[in-house]
């Protein structure tokens, strides 16, 4: 993820170098001073989503109640940072890595391509560590894949946590009556639907006819009246379309209420020329608060946002990730971990060694080349780990007393 788009390839190769293993990096305190502002963004997301549904009663106080259960968790997730666990704001799982679509420059299919895997969570395993990400404050839980949908009882569980946010990135091939039926019931799921652009840019990535099943799973969601939004991967050749005026027009006459703008990260050989060009970053950044201001919908940048938080949010500054497999990754794009769900509760994983080295030092991950600097540097990354640690590390004292 990125500080700032003037940082490109700021980072001190001496520093990152010092930090080589865990063993060998200094210690150093970790830096909370973020936190009020980004829980205030979180906030501030949901104060937009209460004004862009103020003629539906029900969403709007759905929102409004959702404030509360956000601020809620806050000082839950304050409680245990206070007992010494630090805790995220948000939980990324993802649940399979089973896809019906092969899609350009998918980086969960470039990481599955290259690592050994055990087993998938059970649907068992997901529910309680929903539960145990719930009793930690987690407030936001985000399914992604592979294809989500794979899982046929993934609504079954979301439906049993109504104050949590659930929002599911889909490639909306799977959204049929039975599916729809759960997302209008459910409030508290808003389903993302996966777009390239225009027609042309989504069938060439995603396959032919991709564009026009996609907009009849929006009709549909609109008609029945689903809060759901869009996951927009902008790389350097739709950046046109996908910051045209016109084109989120289109998305917001479609239905659409959340638009994330997500930076392609090159994660697979060949697609090395679609990460955005320096300028375009920069434009993406005017734009995207352009937008904020035009248009009555939820607009988050990624990594962009992060800017205001002092830099990358991975590896639990603000939010960490669990693989098919149970892995604890600092990021969807940074597949390396030291410890499993599979093994530790979600409190225990969340102490890792690894995951706060990296925390510790989010100063240096400065944006490089493709967006990602947790990407860019991976061999640091892979560094930290140390050989043993994969299947047992050591564990902080937590005070096992603090009732939340």
């Amino acid at each position: 993820m990125i500080l700032q788009p003037s940082q490109s390839r700021r980072h001190n190769p001496l520093k990152l170098a010092a930090a080589a293993t865990l063993d060998d990096a200094e210690p150093l305190a970790d830096d909370y001073s973020y936190i009020p502002a980004l829980n205030d963004a979180i906030v501030g997301y949901f104060k937009d989503a209460v004004r862009i549904t103020l003629a539906e009663p029900t969403k709007s106080l759905f929102f409004l109640r959702t404030i509360f259960w956000q601020r809620k968790a806050a000082r839950v997730r304050r409680k245990w940072r206070n007992s010494g666990l630090h805790v995220p704001a948000l939980l990324i799982v993802s649940v399979t890595s089973k896809c019906n679509l092969r899609c350009k420059g998918c980086y969960a299919f470039a990481h599955d391509k290259g690592k050994s895997k055990g087993p998938e969570l059970s649907d068992a395993r997901l529910r309680t560590l929903v539960a145990e990400a719930h009793e930690l404050g987690i407030s936001a839980i985000l399914f992604a894949g592979g294809e989500p949908l794979i899982r046929k009882d993934l609504l079954t569980i979301t439906k049993d946590f109504p104050s949590v946010i659930f929002p599911i990135v889909t490639n909306g091939t799977l959204i049929d009556e039975r599916t729809l039926d759960h997302f209008r019931n459910q409030r508290n799921v808003i389903p993302v639907i996966s777009i390239e652009g225009d027609e042309r840019d989504t069938d060439e990535r995603r396959g032919v006819g991709m564009h026009e099943l996609l907009q009849e799973a929006m009709e549909e969601m609109r008609a029945k009246g689903i809060f759901f939004g869009c996951s927009l991967t902008i790389t350097r050749s739709n950046f046109a379309t996908i910051t045209d005026d016109r084109f989120i027009e289109s998305l917001i006459h479609a239905g659409t209420k959340l638009i994330l703008l997500l930076e392609y990260v090159s994660v697979e050989a060949g697609t090395e020329n679609w990460i955005l060009t320096d300028e375009q970053r920069s434009t993406l950044v005017d734009k995207t608060e352009r937008f904020r201001t035009q248009f009555p919908a939820i607009f988050i940048e990624i990594p962009g946002d992060e800017e205001q938080y002092g830099g990358c949010l991975a590896a639990g500054r603000g939010f960490v990730h669990v693989s098919p497999d149970g892995d604890l990754e600092p990021c969807p794009v940074s597949p390396y971990s030291d410890t499993s769900v599979l093994q530790l509760s979600l409190k225990e994983a969340l102490q890792s060694r690894f995951l706060r080295a990296i925390r510790q030092r989010y100063e240096t991950l400065s944006e490089a080349e493709g967006g990602c600097a947790l990407w860019t540097e991976r061999e640091w990354v892979q560094s930290l780990l140390q050989p043993a640690e994969r299947s047992a590390i050591p564990l902080p004292q937590i005070d096992s007393n603090a009732t939340l």
